[in-house]
């Protein structure tokens, strides 16, 4: 969840701002940028939902949380080229965070067994959203100011991806694995996963 909502509000919220005033674009320009961006996760969101059934919810994660780890500097930096190289840059760092987004709601009801199911995810996902996502905006301008650095959001946004990758190490894999019960979803007490051929059928 921290890596999720700094990733989020990074992003999608704060990004307007960030290319306004640290990198320097016109207020039209610094809302267009992300529109375009997000118009590209748009296509590419059912895909990355899908694969995600075919392959399990984990490897989509290592994949962005991977990907904006060793890509976040180097995109932030093109940003701050041209209008071109924002948008490329923020297509890019959007485009990785689709995995994410797109395995959201399938992702993190599963991590609790029925019982506990909505207190459980509705207290672990908005205390963390209060926390990390709301101030994700307020906490890069506070970086910035400090150090001078305009690369601060991506260094911030590095840091929760290293959080998240290592709460994923420990997450089960629940793709395909019945949800119900008092079981975690894919632990060893768990109903096993429903396999399924290539066109659906169990």
């Amino acid at each position: 969840m921290v890596a999720l909502n700094v990733v989020n509000y990074t992003l999608l919220s704060y990004m307007p701002t960030y290319l306004q005033t640290s990198i320097g674009l016109s207020t039209d320009t610094a809302l267009v940028v992300p529109i375009i961006g997000m118009l590209s996760m748009m296509v590419f969101l059912p895909f990355a939902g899908l694969l995600s059934d075919r392959f399990g919810r984990k490897p989509m994660w290592w994949i962005s949380l991977g990907g904006l780890l060793a890509l976040v500097v180097p995109m932030f930096m093109l940003m701050s080229t041209s209008v071109p190289g924002a948008i490329i840059g923020f297509a890019v760092l959007g485009l990785l965070y689709v995995p994410q987004l797109a395995t959201i709601s399938a992702t993190f009801p599963a991590m609790f067994p029925t019982h506990v199911r909505y207190a459980g995810f509705a207290i672990a996902y908005n205390v963390s959203t209060s926390l990390f996502g709301g101030t994700a905006p307020a906490a890069n301008d506070w970086l910035i100011q400090q150090t001078g650095n305009n690369l601060m959001p991506a260094f911030y946004m590095m840091a929760a991806c290293l959080v998240g990758m290592l709460a994923l190490v420990k997450l089960p894999e629940t793709a395909r694995c019945p949800i119900g019960g008092t079981e975690i979803p894919g632990t060893e007490d768990a109903p096993p996963p429903v396999e399924y051929d290539l066109v659906g059928n169990r």
